[in-house]
């Protein structure tokens, strides 16, 4: 085969199918999949809407050289059209005479997320600056999809028991479990980069013994305005109370770095505008404390945002694909004591959630309420852990409200980077809620999510609304932007011509697929049935 079917986005907003992509040649060093399926994810709508300046879009700046860069033919940064799609499962279909770890026939999960492989302001990822999945083949090359530092596979190796479907829906579900597995920093980071800025009047207790410690390679103290326009920071220590300062110090504070503010007993005179988005993708952090001594203000960051026992546990927008995974997994996780209320608007989203949930949380014994908040208020300050799925600003301001003394606010929504919410610190900062946002996946995390697969704790296909071909696509981007869909969507891109159809659906239009599902949900069976009627 020399050309196929793929999904292009061409530039912001344009999406388009084109029977007649090449098929590139695999060099030396690179493999070529064969794409089995790949899951729809909100974040393929936010990289049409934003195209080039997509954070994962942009030029790579180091972990592979320019040379190296350009012998890849699907490395496709900037304006250049992209196949979109980062949830695939894969099987190797060619390899290059270089390639020491790949054998042809092995089948793969592809983990898609190159964190070692850093941009301007993100990392690389397949489907967003090398071709993704949503194409019949897809080409990857060794020297990218092995991480240098552990040696682990961005191809896992998965055998031929669960479906397709299955297998790739691993992917949005170790988003998830990322989200509560993810590290966090308890404290100034050793060896780095610290900006202390203290205002006229206040006074900080234990500074110096705190910095001594952490012995940062680089300190600035108290700059002149307009000094540090092109340097960025691992922690900033601001000992003041001014959202001004607080708004322009968050310009030049690093990715993955802290915001510890100190505000001596006083209070912010209003809120502060927070780019969330960077909370998100640059995984920055807002801690402090009403007291004093900075110490106090990283001694309540949590080593992770994994539940607790007793979590009282509110899903903001649980009725969507990423809420029942936020709620399923919640239910399932073992943490003794929890309660969960998982939070939607639309009654009918919310019919499906009960009846995919209610059997999942019976069996687990884990009492799971299913509330439309439309009709029922929550309460303030109610909640230990509250997980936000919906990217609006003003949801995030009602989740940090529901938040008691002590919570987690987990901003798993995907914010685009420069979007601000107005946040009340002082409330923030005196029940000292954190704050917190991950994006995309780590390899443990699916291999933690594949486990639990394997095992049978959780059936990711659970998670599936719809399903589609090449020619759906378009129908599917414009469902999960508009939030219509109840569900994941599916793409089998080996299927050319098949629209998009809900698993509801199918038995008016593929009825001898839908006679192989199980009570309305997707198994193996259907899928076999489904390939099977199309070759």
């Amino acid at each position: 085969m020399t050309t196929q079917y793929a999904v292009q986005i061409t530039a912001k907003d344009q999406i388009e199918i084109n029977p007649a992509l090449p098929v590139p040649a695999v060099g030396p060093t690179q493999i070529l999949l064969k794409i089995e399926a790949c899951g729809i994810c909100f974040s393929d709508t936010k990289l049409m809407h934003t195209f080039a300046d997509h954070p994962r879009k942009l030029p790579i700046l180091a972990g592979i050289t320019a040379a190296e860069l350009a012998e890849i033919p699907t490395y496709r940064p900037g304006a250049a059209p992209i196949v979109p799609g980062h949830e695939p499962v894969a099987r190797v279909a060619q390899v290059g005479e270089r390639v020491t770890r790949y054998t042809v026939g092995q089948r793969v999960l592809v983990q898609t997320d190159y964190r070692h492989l850093p941009t301007a302001k993100a990392n690389a990822a397949f489907g967003y600056d090398f071709d993704g999945a949503l194409e019949e083949y897809a080409l990857v090359d060794e020297r990218m999809v092995i991480d240098p530092v552990t040696g682990e596979s961005f191809l896992i190796p998965v055998d031929e028991t669960p479906s397709a479907s299955a297998v790739a829906l691993i992917e949005p579900w170790a988003c998830v479990e990322t989200a509560y597995a993810w590290p966090e920093r308890p404290g100034l980071k050793p060896g780095g980069t610290l900006l202390v800025v203290v205002d006229d009047g206040y006074v900080p207790v234990g500074l110096e013994e705190l910095v001594a410690a952490a012995q940062p390679a680089r300190r600035v103290d108290n700059p002149a305005a307009g000094r540090l326009a092109d340097e960025l920071f691992d922690d900033i220590i601001y000992v003041g109370a001014s959202a001004e300062r607080v708004e322009a110090l968050s310009r030049v504070l690093g990715a993955r770095g802290i915001m510890n503010i100190v505000t001596c007993g006083r209070a912010f005179d209003r809120d502060v505008a927070i780019d969330v988005g960077r909370v998100h993708y640059d995984l920055i952090r807002y801690v402090g404390t009403t007291g004093d001594r900075p110490a106090d203000g990283y001694a309540w960051s949590p080593a992770t945002c994994e539940l607790r026992p007793g979590e009282a546990l509110a899903v903001i927008g649980a009725a969507g694909p990423m809420g029942l995974m936020h709620t399923v997994r919640a239910a399932t996780a073992g943490v003794p004591g929890i309660t969960v209320d998982a939070v939607d608007v639309d009654d009918h989203r919310l019919g499906r959630l009960h009846a995919v949930v209610d059997p999942i949380a019976a069996a687990a014994g884990v009492p799971v309420r299913v509330i439309n908040s439309a009709t029922t208020p929550l309460t303030e300050g109610a909640y230990t852990y509250v997980a936000l799925m919906v990217p609006v600003p003003a949801l995030l301001r009602q989740a940090i409200g529901l938040a008691g003394a002590g919570a987690i606010v987990n901003a798993f929504a995907g914010f685009a980077v420069g979007t601000t919410a107005d946040l009340d610190l002082n409330a923030i900062l005196a029940r000292r809620i954190y704050l917190f946002g991950t994006s995309g996946s780590r390899i443990c995390d699916m291999v933690t999510v594949k486990q639990r697969l394997e095992a049978g704790v959780v059936d990711t296909n659970i998670s599936l609304d719809a399903i589609s071909g090449i020619a759906g696509v378009p129908d599917a981007i414009e469902s999960v932007t508009n939030r219509t869909s109840q569900g994941k969507i599916m793409v089998y891109p080996a299927l050319h011509d098949l629209g998009l159809v809900r698993l509801v659906d199918l038995p008016g239009r593929l009825p001898a697929v839908a006679a192989a599902m199980a009570d309305g949900r997707w198994t193996k069976a259907a899928e076999q049935v489904l390939l099977e009627s199309a070759s």
